[in-house]
């Protein structure tokens, strides 16, 4: 039996060791200099620099970023403009099936254009219309008011004009709204046009 005791004192030993070196690790990062720095707690080098832990065999466990707060607001700024183009890439490819779903040729185009400012042309005759009869409805308002000159004229009267005098407003600014609309067709159209080309194109 003694002769067996420093047998079992070095397995003993040994086995106690065993979680020492499973355990070990490093720590690795490259410095700003560009340099690969190494160490069994973080160097000094690597602080602000991302840091990785490796264990014994060197294979990387764990990735620590270790950013300073302007590090950090650079990479959540980055992060956020490449979400952002990436939404402008999509909406963008979204346009383009669209375009060319709705559209077989330049021509088809084209008639839309003539389409959508045919309608805008009738939207326009229809509001003239309307201010042609407002206009008419306020000189009668008004020989009503020439009336009551010596006199207060009704409340009723009084609420007349000033109705026909709103909707005479409220059409004259739909009107202008209307034929600045003739522009914002054109150049819709135009950009459809250019679009459905260098899609076709490619």
């Amino acid at each position: 039996m003694v002769r067996f005791m420093p047998c079992v004192a070095l397995v003993a030993g040994a086995l106690i060791a065993i979680p020492l070196a499973v355990n070990a690790q490093s720590f690795r990062c490259v410095g700003k200099d560009g340099k690969k720095y190494y160490g069994q707690t973080i160097p000094n080098q690597c602080i602000g620099q991302p840091v990785e832990q490796l264990d014994k065999q060197g294979m990387v466990v764990r990735r620590i970023e270790n950013q300073t707060p302007e590090d950090k607001a650079l990479k959540k700024a980055e992060e956020k403009k490449k979400s952002e183009e990436a939404a402008v890439k999509k909406e963008e490819d979204r346009r383009n099936r669209a375009l060319l779903a709705t559209y077989s040729s330049e021509k088809d185009i084209e008639e839309a254009r003539a389409r959508a400012l045919s309608d805008n042309q009738l939207a326009i005759k229809d509001i003239n219309r309307r201010i042609e009869e407002i206009k008419k409805r306020q000189a009668q308002l008004a020989g009503e008011m020439e009336f009551y000159k010596k006199n207060p004229p009704p409340v009723k009267l009084q609420n007349d004009v000033k109705s026909a005098q709103v909707d005479f407003d409220s059409q004259q600014n739909l009107l202008e709204v209307k034929k600045k609309e003739v522009e914002s067709i054109n150049a819709r159209y135009d950009e459809d046009k250019k679009r459905f080309a260098a899609l076709t194109k490619k």
